[in-house]
């Protein structure tokens, strides 16, 4: 998927679209409701008029009959007016969380650059949801346009001034209404912005509160969070009172405006220009017309907010890739062949690197080179300079899915599903893969024995129901059954004793061959099983060999793996 640029108004243009038969069919239905709502006190008058000043029962039957299936009407179409409405702007909101979902995982990536995680479920929540009530709003707004219209027609038949007043008055209190509307859409975009980054940093905290807790970093981590929702609290309430003044102003503006209606068609009953069952019918519709002039503040107010909303949405799709797809095809078979040739991005600095098909290579790094060295490899980035090479195609000039599926990379912070610990490691396994022994090589085996239910009990979200020398093994396990031609560790054994780290180093090996792996990471006793050993220091390789040849000659790598 490539990103192409949008807007608010466009995102919210093409929720109403995509919504166009249910909101056409909801709005038909509120305009019946409104309409018959109008009907209400005209007829009223009617009976009036027709029935109690003549006293003609026969009459009176009659036009009750006709209120009676007024009402039927109008207890009907808001029934099913609602119905539609409500289903329209949960499809709306849905499409718009896929749309996100799909812009968020694709495999250019850049949609979550300089986002945190929450503050992405924040806008494919709140901000969805927000303009999904756009649409429910659409059709009640319609509709009270139609009532007014069905209003100012039975003025207009009663006396001309009223009619006119009502039609020629309602076009500039709605643009008074959006004129109003947008300090309120202003400061909507920045609560929910503030929003975005307090619920981002929570989620942030939440899943890391064991490492703040090792660290002792409590007390920073709560004071930073404090900061965070002070400025979301702040902005909240610059927003609230902008709905506030918004709600007030429109509530005065509405009521200037009836008091208006009311005193004119007082003056035409006082000097004869209507009759007494008009009066009522009037009054009866100036009083109706207030249900109108609220939807119409109603939905402008919710428009705002949908804007604002609308814009937020926009800024994550129209996200810039943060790689472009290729249009070549992978080799095959794929040997498995890995070069980098100059290659600069983030701390490396022209790095020279090869590994060999098959070759389970050992990588000791910086932890600035380390990270730069694995978004290459899984082409979260490209290189400002030079290239990685796969079998001797530039990965650039690869589909960016095909890369993932040739060069597995599994960070150290990995995490798992919420699902069975089974279902976790069947993940990414390719149909008829020997899953059993990729757990049996990763020690997760003896992780499933040591639950209840074994293999078929459930892991909790993130796996935090295991212990973290738990979650490494399972996650390792996943990336050994996914069995790609290039599968790329980083630190997989920190939390694990030595005991098992050195079965699984052996699992590796075995489960691996003939299959290349990269095993970035400091540990001794992974590295003893390698082929060879490349040390990266200030983004160039500075060394290599078998791990014990270094281990006896150079005292810096010395040092490092044995720390």
């Amino acid at each position: 998927m490539s990103s192409t640029s949008t807007s608010g108004r466009a995102v919210l243009r093409s929720a109403l679209r995509g919504q166009g038969r249910q909101l056409a069919s909801s709005s038909a239905f509120f305009a019946g409701h409104q309409g018959s709502e109008a009907l209400v006190p005209v007829l009223i008058g009617v009976v009036i008029d027709r029935a109690v000043a003549d006293n003609d029962v026969s009459q009176l039957l009659v036009w009750l009959g006709v209120l009676g299936v007024v009402f039927v009407v109008l207890s009907t179409s808001w029934r099913l007016g609602v119905r539609r409405a409500q289903h329209s702007a949960l499809r709306a909101g849905q499409q718009l969380r896929l749309d996100l979902a799909t812009r968020v995982v694709d495999a250019c990536g850049g949609a979550a650059t300089g986002r945190l995680p929450g503050d992405l479920v924040n806008v494919a929540t709140a901000d969805a949801t927000r303009v999904g009530t756009v649409c429910f709003g659409l059709p009640p707004a319609v509709s009270a346009l139609t009532g007014l219209v069905v209003a100012a027609a039975a003025l207009l038949v009663m006396s001309i001034p009223l009619g006119m007043l009502v039609l020629l008055g309602t076009p500039p209190l709605l643009s008074l209404l959006g004129l109003l509307s947008r300090p309120l859409e202003r400061r909507s975009s920045a609560e929910q912005e503030e929003a975005g980054q307090a619920s981002g940093l929570a989620a942030d905290l939440v899943a890391g509160i064991r490492v703040l807790k090792g660290v002792g970093a409590e007390v920073a981590a709560r004071d930073r969070y404090r900061d965070v929702s002070r400025l979301s609290l702040a902005a909240t309430l610059r927003a609230a009172r902008a709905q506030a003044w918004y709600k007030g102003a429109v509530l005065a503006a509405n009521g200037l405006f009836l008091a208006l209606v009311a005193l004119v068609g007082g003056r035409l009953a006082v000097q004869g220009g209507i009759t007494v069952g008009e009066l009522v019918a009037a009054v009866g519709l100036a009083q109706y017309l207030i249900g109108p002039l609220k939807v119409f503040g109603w939905f402008s107010e919710r428009l705002a907010q949908g804007r604002a909303s609308a814009d937020r949405i926009a800024a994550v799709l129209s996200a810039p890739p943060a790689v472009t797809a290729g249009t070549g095809t992978l080799p095959d078979p794929i040997r498995g062949e890995v070069r980098l040739r100059g290659v600069r991005e983030g701390t490396l600095a022209g790095l020279d690197l090869t590994v060999r098909p098959g070759e389970l290579l050992g990588v000791v790094a910086e932890p600035g080179d380390a990270a730069s060295l694995l978004r290459c490899l899984s082409r979260d980035t490209d290189p400002v300079a030079g290239r990685v090479e796969l079998d001797g195609l530039p990965l650039t000039d690869l589909d960016t899915a095909d890369v993932r599926s040739a060069i597995l990379v599994v960070t150290h912070h990995a995490t798992l599903f919420e699902d069975s610990l089974a279902d976790n490691v069947r993940a990414a396994a390719p149909a008829g893969a020997d899953v059993d022994a990729a757990m049996r090589a990763a020690q997760a085996h003896e992780v499933a024995r040591a639950l209840p239910n074994g293999a078929a009990s459930m892991v909790s979200e993130a796996g935090r129901s295991l212990s973290g020398g738990q979650r490494q093994r399972v996650v390792l396990a996943r990336a050994l059954a996914a069995d790609p031609p290039v599968l790329v560790l980083h630190d997989p054994t920190t939390a694990i004793d030595a005991v098992t780290e050195a079965r699984i180093a052996d699992g590796i090996r075995a489960l691996r061959r003939g299959r290349t792996t990269i095993v970035v990471t400091t540990s001794p006793t992974l590295l003893s099983s390698t082929d060879r050993v490349v040390t990266l220091e200030h983004g160039v390789a500075t060394a290599e060999g078998a791990h014990a040849h270094l281990l006896g000659t150079l005292e810096p790598y010395r040092r490092t793996v044995l720390a």
